[in-house]
């Protein structure tokens, strides 16, 4: 129990000092003092509570999920009726109160029409219900009603989605641990710790980054565009600033194009004539291959690129463009460019999302909150370290030195492990000050009990570190069980608690048992005492 070979010994200071010289940096960058930068620098990220930073909640609005749903519904229903053997040919198509309808030229093909629809539908989850209800009316009219589980289902994809296109984002303005959770079946939770530009994230998660392209529609006419009416087939998509060419709006056909969902990369740089900030960006096999196409039939024929529901430019079609990259220009500065690149290169959100609560923690408060987090912690340790140095003498030593290492090796694991420490983190540390002391006090009492018994001194340290052990682990299981479950199912600061009580728990008893255990024996070994001052 008390024999320690060379090779553990040297095994478990280098584990304890590797750990607590990893927290150096977070004690330099609290105390002021400068870490040098030749060195490695592992750090401890401090959560929106502490650094300061931006709250913000993000609403999306389901009926856009709905209109979403039915034009592509409507455009994959054209495409697979066009593509049948034989050719189904179908009268106007109607989407009027949120479900599609058509009639059939040839009613004899009502058959074959449901075979080719049908594939377009799928299961609602677990509820036993198709997305999409089919239904027949007169003999050859098609009625497409989508179900309510078939739209829960469709938002909530859309939620999740739409999380990790919100999270891509924020990584890519280069923040550390951001907080980014749905709430509810419509919101997103989004927690930036030390962010000095709320507006820029605002504006960054505000853009859809919906990127289409789509042709002109050259028979409309100006005079029924300037008045919003668009010919069948067509819409009416405004400029995004109508200064450029004169003209307000441009009328585009309504399906068919490309979508900027298959991109593989984009990137601000710059035009080679103009030297205007520009955007390009590259497109996968298959949308590299729409896009040739697209361009080879199109020749001499004026095309649209539309971000979020606006014209950035309409171009022309001089030859085809077989490369599958484009650039985007729209009077671009470098910082506009960049976050609409880094907008298309995280993927468009499946639904626009709006701001409608945002809170600001200014860093003062958060510095305020270390300083007063770091007094308790500072104050309830000093008391500790004074009682168990003058309850248990030179064992009360050895505890006072794990105490203080155990509270070196939380922040280098916590600094290498990339987590967060947030307020109710600090709360964590004290609470792993008073396990690790709790479990010295089991020790050192129960050393002293068995010395009352007459055990001789080796005997009763031994049997007092063997004892106290069952319960020490007892107790700290069931705290790491309780850490495990808080960290499973909670949220934010809930979790950077249990974060930091997982592994106080850990290091506490590395630290108190094991540790002092190693000391206590060399000791015994090298001074051969007859009587203990525990």
């Amino acid at each position: 129990m008390l024999d320690f070979p060379t090779w553990k010994r040297l095994w478990y200071w280098a584990l304890t000092l590797v750990c607590a010289i990893a927290a150096l940096p977070s004690l330099s960058s609290v105390s002021g003092v400068p870490w040098p930068q030749a060195l490695p620098d592992p750090r401890v990220n401090l959560g929106l509570d502490l650094a300061g930073g931006s709250h913000i909640l993000l609403e999306a609005n389901p009926e856009q999920v709905r209109r979403q749903r039915l034009e592509n519904m409507e455009e994959s229903v054209r495409a697979r009726l066009r593509l049948a053997e034989p050719r189904i040919r179908i009268g106007d198509m109607s989407s009027a109160q949120g479900r599609l309808s058509f009639i059939l030229r040839d009613p004899t093909q009502v058959d074959a029409a449901r075979e080719e629809i049908l594939p377009l539908t799928y299961g609602a989850g677990l509820t036993g219900q198709r997305d999409w209800d089919i239904r027949v009316e007169d003999e050859s009219r098609f009625i497409l009603t989508p179900t309510q589980e078939g739209l829960d289902q469709a938002v909530s994809n859309a939620m999740d989605s739409a999380t990790e296109v919100v999270r891509k984002r924020i990584d890519a303005l280069g923040t550390r641990e951001p907080t980014i959770i749905r709430q509810g079946e419509d919101r997103i939770v989004v927690q930036v710790p030390g962010l000095d530009d709320p507006q820029a994230l605002k504006d960054l998660l505000g853009q859809t980054a919906k990127l289409e392209f789509k042709l002109v529609d050259i028979a409309a006419s100006p005079s029924d565009v300037a008045q919003g009416i668009a010919p069948p087939g067509s819409e009416i998509v405004p400029f995004a600033d109508p200064s450029d060419g004169g003209v307000a709006a441009i009328a585009v056909k309504r399906l068919g194009g490309i979508k900027g969902d298959q991109l593989t990369g984009a990137q601000q740089t710059f035009d080679q004539q103009t030297n205007d900030p520009v955007v390009s960006i590259q497109f996968d096999s298959q949308g590299g291959a729409k896009f040739a196409k697209l361009t080879t039939e199109n020749v001499n024929r004026p095309f649209a690129i539309i971000l979020d529901g606006k014209v950035l430019s309409a171009p022309n079609i001089n030859e085809p463009i077989l490369g599958g990259s484009a650039q985007i220009s729209g009077g671009f500065t470098v910082e506009s460019a960049n976050q609409l690149a880094i907008s298309l290169r995280s993927g468009a959100l499946p639904v626009d999302l709006k701001v409608v609560e945002e809170r600001t923690v200014g860093p003062d408060l958060g510095a305020d909150s270390i300083r007063k987090g770091m007094i308790a912690m500072l104050v309830g340790t000093v008391a500790v370290m004074v009682f168990i140095l003058a309850s248990y003498g030179r064992f009360g030593v050895y505890a006072n030195i794990a105490l203080v290492l155990n509270v070196m090796m939380i922040l280098g694991i916590m600094a290498i492990a990339n987590t967060t420490l947030t307020l109710p983190g600090i709360a964590g540390f004290v609470l792993t000050i008073g396990a690790a002391v709790d479990a010295n006090v089991l020790i050192n009492e129960r050393i002293r009990e068995e010395r009352r018994r007459g055990r001789r001194v080796v005997q009763a340290v031994e049997t007092g570190y063997r004892e106290a052990r069952r319960a020490i682990y007892d107790a700290n299981i069931t705290n790491v069980i309780a850490a495990v479950l808080m960290f499973a199912f909670g949220s934010g600061p809930v979790r950077g608690f249990a974060v930091v009580l997982m592994i106080g728990i850990v290091t506490s008893v590395f630290t108190a048992v094991t540790m002092t255990r190693m000391w206590v024996a060399g000791w015994l070994r090298k001074a051969r005492p007859q009587e203990l001052n525990v």
